[in-house]
């Protein structure tokens, strides 16, 4: 289903510490040519003293500037991102009042759809968008993916890095559209892409909870078989219902996951090298943050522009598979 949905402004935020993947290997005593190879990724940001707050806090005054509109014509604040500031209240709440908005002029909520969680929200706050229950939509994903990753496992370790992105939606006037989206979950590899502690099931003051419930856990190689298993009929049944051909396609933007799952989606749907943006060399995976991120930063470049067609494309834990395709 279609809907006129416009990005207005767009923005993010990336920590001032680069982490090299020559200072990774070093820790873990890995060659760092082998990490590379891998991962297909030299470089990542961490978090210092930013929290995932500061960051989301920063990205959506950047993506408010480049929109030129003030604090009070926001209605709703979302946060869509895999990691909370903190339990309670909602990290959009703590933005609301990190930002300064006017306190009852904005409803507040967050949604976490693990690395999926930006473009769900897409698809979610479209039709909110067109039926007028909200006007203008301030939603940013903001990641600090550091503080969770296994001091023992460079596999997973060496994947991720810290951000924040956030956009400014509001009804289209024709031009821009929400043209097609699809999302589905195979809760069957639930177990292959996990954080055990922090909620009820583990809490953090449970006497049998330890440190290593609360790091990142990943079967990397099922979970990669996992989803190529599963995305390439998915994907061709979205592209089908869309109802675009490949070249008609401006740009592909598919979550940053690695440079093989990178690599799959340009092979095996038939995409060519130019048509698909990363930024996976030098940012890493930022979760939630990774296709806004990229998004921003393409649009910065001036390589997405007003007219374009785009296709959002990628996976999450749950195993979650989405695609969202926009004219920007």
């Amino acid at each position: 289903m279609q809907f006129p949905l416009r990005i207005a402004g767009i923005g993010a935020y990336l920590p001032a510490t680069i982490v090299t993947t020559s200072e990774l290997a070093e820790r873990f005593g890995v060659d760092p040519g082998l990490i590379e190879r891998i991962t297909g990724i030299r470089e990542r940001r961490y978090a210092g003293a930013e929290t995932a707050l500061t960051m989301a806090t920063q990205a959506a005054q950047q993506a408010l500037t480049n929109a030129n509109y003030a604090l009070d014509s926001i209605d709703l604040i979302v946060v869509a991102s895999a990691g909370m500031h903190q339990a309670i209240p909602c990290t959009a709440a703590l933005l609301q009042n990190a930002l300064q908005a006017p306190v009852g002029r904005s409803a507040c909520f967050d949604l976490n759809a693990t690395c999926m969680s930006f473009m769900l929200a897409l698809q979610l706050l479209a039709p909110l968008i067109n039926s007028g229950v909200y006007q203008r939509v301030l939603l940013v994903s903001s990641e600090r993916a550091s503080v969770s990753l296994n001091p023992h496992e460079w596999e997973s370790t060496a994947l991720f890095g810290d951000a924040a992105a956030a956009v400014i939606l509001e009804r289209g006037d024709g031009s821009s559209s929400l043209q097609h989206s699809q999302f589905a979950t195979w809760s069957n590899g639930s177990d292959l892409i996990q954080v055990r502690g922090g909620g009820t099931a583990q809490h953090p003051n449970a006497a049998d909870t330890t440190p290593d419930m609360n790091w990142f856990m990943m079967q990397g190689p099922l979970a990669f078989r996992f989803v190529l298993r599963e995305m390439q009929q998915f994907v061709e049944r979205f592209l089908a219902e869309l109802g675009w051909q490949n070249s008609e396609i401006d740009a592909v933007i598919p979550h940053q996951a690695n440079r093989h799952a990178i690599e799959q989606v340009q092979a095996r749907l038939g995409f060519q090298p130019d048509q698909v943006i990363s930024n996976l060399a030098t940012r890493g995976n930022c979760v939630s943050v990774s296709v806004p991120l990229a998004l921003a930063e393409a649009v910065a470049a001036g390589r997405i522009q007003r007219g374009n067609r785009l296709v959002l494309l990628g996976s999450g834990a749950g195993i979650t598979l989405g695609a969202v395709a926009l004219i920007y």
